[in-house]
């Protein structure tokens, strides 16, 4: 059985989404991330045959729309982000949970992600080594591996660069990995914009309501 990881990040004024800030308030680019966290976890919930973990960091209860992410990680199994960088908490994030099988990791910035496309980048890692989904802003949303150790390699990879994606491919190309559809990370509030226009939920109510 797959794992279908998220690394997520408790949605705190002051410490979340602060690029959203302004136009965005810090209360309301939390409100923003808390949304986006809450839609990503009900897709990943609605996708079958998976095993649900989320790499969490940060304080829940300092967090915004607190019970309701309280609620929705009840439903998942929740362990702690470990590493100083953040390449350093991916790559342990993968080792922790590689005793599930093959791995696909999310983050919480991608809100437009659908049980469908989630299940098809599942059904590719099952024909692959591994699978990259590049994001528009030149990082990744998206890795899966079957080796969840082979995520070691992300320790080289400078992370939040405009080449990201481009360094990370080229760390796994030892590997048979595909493709996955580019989409488009909400870093700015023009991302968060042009993402609440291509889906509904919570996380479109919440930048409308900004």
């Amino acid at each position: 059985m797959t794992c279908l990881l998220v690394i997520a990040k408790a949605p705190v004024s002051g410490l979340a989404k602060t690029r959203l800030c302004p136009p965005a308030t810090p209360d309301e680019a939390a409100d923003i991330a808390a949304a986006a966290l809450l839609d990503t976890l009900d897709a990943v919930l609605a996708v079958p045959d998976v095993t649900p973990v989320v790499a969490f960091t940060g304080d829940l209860r300092r967090a915004a729309r607190r019970q309701e992410l309280t609620d929705a990680l009840a439903r998942t199994t929740v362990i702690p982000q470990r590493g100083n960088t953040f390449a350093d908490r991916l790559a342990n994030a993968h080792a922790d949970v590689a005793a599930l099988g093959p791995v696909l990791q999310i983050g919480m910035d991608t809100p437009q992600v659908t049980p469908t496309l989630l299940t098809g980048a599942i059904e590719r890692l099952e024909e692959l080594d591994g699978v990259l989904g590049h994001a528009s802003d030149g990082g990744w949303w998206a890795l899966g591996l079957r080796d969840p150790h082979e995520a070691a390699a992300l320790r080289d990879v400078p992370m939040s660069q405009p080449d990201t994606g481009r360094r990370t491919w080229l760390a796994l190309s030892h590997l048979r990995i595909g493709h996955l559809p580019v989409l488009s990370d909400v870093d700015t509030m023009a991302d968060a914009t042009r993402v609440a226009g291509q889906t509904s939920g919570r996380f479109a109510a919440a930048v409308a309501a900004r």
